[in-house]
């Protein structure tokens, strides 16, 4: 069986994260969604909030599921006997550090291949950090990310506002 982890931060879920993972399960038998939970970043949503979103948002793929891990993705991978960690790049900028990442991560587990995928050009300016800024400042995201991440995410904005 061929599995792989997409893994990531998540927060929010973006319509080029749903991208990347609807093409990435047509690559292998099973796909694991890891939701990183770093205790180094304020995350807007929390650990539980974020996987929840992408169940929902995932639940039309049967080869897909979604867990969080913390720590080393390596670690992770390994436990769940993963043969590849997808990656998406959007821009030249994001290929020097995931090329690094990769190339260590090979070193700790020699058997987990990456697998970068380009980001479908309609999303290649698309990030998180957008969605937020945007819906901090009441702009609409119903481009940027699936209609069921919409409420929650200016919900967080309003509750903040309040």
């Amino acid at each position: 069986m061929k599995k792989a982890i997409y893994p990531g931060s998540f927060d929010p879920v973006t319509l080029g994260h749903l991208d990347i993972i609807e093409r990435s399960a047509k690559l292998v038998d099973h796909l694991i969604v890891g939701v990183l939970n770093n205790k180094a970043k304020t995350p807007l949503f929390s650990v539980d909030e974020r996987v929840n979103m992408l169940k929902e948002v995932t639940k039309h793929i049967p080869n897909v599921e979604v867990l969080s891990f913390s720590g080393l993705l390596v670690e992770f991978a390994k436990e769940h006997e993963v043969n590849a960690i997808i990656r998406g790049l959007r821009a030249v900028t994001d290929f020097e550090y995931e090329l690094a990442m990769s190339q260590t991560n090979k070193v700790a587990a020699p058997s987990i291949d990456t697998v970068f995928l380009n980001t479908s050009l309609e999303y290649a300016y698309l990030s998180s950090s957008i969605v937020k800024e945007m819906a901090m400042y009441h702009g609409d995201i119903s481009k940027f990310v699936p209609e069921y991440v919409i409420d929650k995410v200016n919900e967080k904005y309003n509750a903040s506002n309040n």
